[in-house]
């Protein structure tokens, strides 16, 4: 982090002088990075304007994933969802940012039962009774990034089903409620991480959140199984998601070979989970996109 005279303007862009904007706040971060603790840098702390941008994007995202909700039941084919997807997306000139994006195929993900995420939409995958279904959908809105996911239950779902989606819904909403400035990733983690298991269930480790606003996927990677006090910092302009997979069994997944993107529990357990994209604020968050 260079030097930055007090009497210049501040780093944010805010064309306020450095000593009276984000001087004392780069004094606090550097008291935690002294003691050892893992900080965010200053191209992960969003702007005013870049986050009333992705504010933007965000409406598009959740009235997208509103549209699917209105529309999604049995007999309905995921590639249908994906079509979906990007009518109404670009309706808002606005992009699916799945889209080719690293080489993914389609528009959205959309993963059923034991697909723990990245599941491709096919024509030949069609809903059926009793099946539970994630739907990540992600927008890029002029250059600017939102992204959350939803389940679905399917017609008739098992109480054992409807209980691993209702619990890692909880998850999240308790992973939520320890989002707050100077904190830590890790109160949010753990959180999350002994709900489940209270409930028999598995985090999955391997995959996690990320930051998001500027770019699709940004630093940090956001574990949901470390422990309190532990992981980056938490400071107001900071943005990611908390997404955690659920699985109803084990917690080891293997990604198929064929299409190097479809996540699956190693067990053929299902799996669940939700998204929300979060900011960190002044005085604790704000759900961007649900």
């Amino acid at each position: 982090m260079h030097f930055i005279n007090r009497n210049n303007p501040c780093w944010c862009g805010s064309g306020l002088k450095y000593k009276k904007c984000h001087y004392d706040f780069d004094q606090k971060i550097a008291q935690y990075r002294h003691q050892g603790h893992i900080v965010p840098s200053r191209d992960m702390i969003k702007t005013p304007a870049q986050i009333e941008a992705v504010r933007e994007s965000a409406k598009v995202n959740i009235a997208v994933l509103d549209y699917i909700a209105e529309r999604i039941k049995e007999g309905v084919t995921t590639e249908e969802i994906d079509r979906w997807v990007y009518e109404q997306t670009t309706r808002y000139h606005a992009i699916p940012a799945p889209l080719h994006f690293e080489g993914f195929p389609k528009s959205v993900c959309t993963s059923i039962n034991e697909v723990v995420c990245h599941g491709i939409p096919s024509p030949d995958v069609v809903l059926k009774d009793g099946d539970i279904v994630n739907v990540d959908c992600s927008t890029n809105l002029n250059g600017y990034y939102s992204d959350s996911s939803r389940m679905f239950c399917i017609g008739n779902v098992s109480p054992e089903k409807k209980k691993l989606v209702e619990v890692t819904k909880e998850c999240m909403e308790l992973g939520l409620k320890e989002v707050r400035p100077w904190g830590f990733m890790g109160d949010m983690s753990q959180a999350i991480n002994d709900h489940a298991r209270a409930h028999g269930y598995r985090v999955v480790k391997d995959i996690g959140g990320h930051g998001v606003g500027l770019e699709f996927h940004e630093d940090p990677w956001v574990s949901y199984v470390a422990p309190k006090g532990t992981e980056m910092l938490m400071v107001p302009g900071m943005m990611f998601t908390i997404e955690p997979m659920i699985n109803m069994g084990t917690d080891e997944v293997f990604v198929d070979e064929e299409d190097d993107w479809t996540v699956f529990t190693d067990d053929g357990k299902p799996s669940a989970q939700w998204e929300i994209q979060v900011l960190v604020t002044e005085d604790g968050h704000e759900v961007i996109a649900y």
